[in-house]
């Protein structure tokens, strides 16, 4: 099922690549998480399955590892430098 919600959201995620592209933080808070608010800042059209998709513990947060996961995945662009 998780692989469905993947598949399904990978268009949605990957039209909203050039607005990712022009911010300079996701991570607003300095947490070194993701939160789905911080997602919907620079990607307003992120479904929350495809967060909860990505959110492999269900804290609500997205951690290093499940970021990495995600960009892998082709859900996430990679991050720059």
């Amino acid at each position: 099922m998780k692989l469905r919600y993947i598949l399904l959201s990978a268009p949605l995620v990957a039209m909203s690549l050039p607005a990712l592209a022009q911010d300079m933080t996701i991570d607003t808070d300095g947490d070194e998480n993701y939160s789905y608010t911080e997602l919907l800042a620079v990607m307003p059209d992120m479904p929350t399955d495809a967060f909860s998709v990505m959110d492999e513990n269900g804290d609500g947060l997205l951690d290093a590892d499940e970021i990495a996961k995600a960009i892998d995945a082709g859900l996430l662009p990679a991050q720059n430098g």
